[in-house]
């Protein structure tokens, strides 16, 4: 019976670390971009000079959690701390969440990411990295105002159809049942405003919203 006593419990040690793995995998809704910045502690242009692996402390276990760390130059700060962010944490892998970029300084990013306690930026897959390069013009210029005036505003996303917004501050983001993508026309080209009876509506372009669609009343 001895064997069978130990092919138990090797069967329970493989079932844990199976659950245990299942629970590290990365798991997140997509985010518009819009979401991305009002959920955000820190919004960055930057790009990637260098990159190490580091020690992030211990976890439950005791084991000593990894983290890369890349070091960036800050090209211009949208939302964040007073001061310049020399360097963005991620997991190593990206089945823990982890973001891969390129680090030969010659590639431009838009970063948002949390701020931690000891002052660090941590970015993951749940968060929006995005090239500068393939940011439309629309996007580019919402981050320094349009996407903070609708952080009032609620973004739903269709996920099939039928769908439906509920409340009159919610936008229905529907690229994915659309396109079949999340960057689609409404992430790349719209941003959810709110309007002056506090109910929120798409709002398409880079010119500011008109005064006709910021001051729209019940009739």
């Amino acid at each position: 019976m001895t064997w069978l006593v130990r092919l138990v419990t090797l069967v329970v040690v493989l079932l844990l670390w199976r659950v245990e793995e299942i629970a590290e995998a990365c798991s997140c809704s997509p985010a518009h971009p819009q979401q991305a910045f009002c959920n955000a502690d820190v919004v960055i242009r930057a790009k990637v000079v260098g990159q190490k692996v580091v020690d992030a402390g211990n976890d439950i276990y005791g084991n000593t959690i990894k983290r890369i760390k890349y070091d960036i130059k800050q090209i211009k700060m949208f939302k964040g701390p007073d001061r310049d962010i020399d360097a963005i944490f991620t997991p190593p892998s990206s089945a823990m969440c982890g973001v891969a970029l390129e680090t030969n300084g010659k590639k431009e990013y838009l970063f948002t990411g949390k701020l931690e306690m000891d002052g660090t930026m941590h970015v993951t897959l749940c968060d929006f990295s995005e090239s500068w390069e393939a940011m439309s013009p629309t996007q580019k210029k919402s981050l320094t105002q349009r996407y903070e005036s609708g952080c009032g505003c609620k973004i739903i996303r269709c996920t099939s159809i039928p769908c439906a917004i509920s409340a009159p501050e919610e936008c229905l983001w529907t690229d994915w049942v659309m396109e079949k993508n999340h960057s689609g026309p409404q992430a790349k080209h719209f941003a959810c405003i709110k309007r002056s009876d506090a109910s929120c509506a798409w709002y398409r372009g880079e010119a500011p919203p008109k005064k006709d669609f910021l001051d729209i009343e019940d009739p």
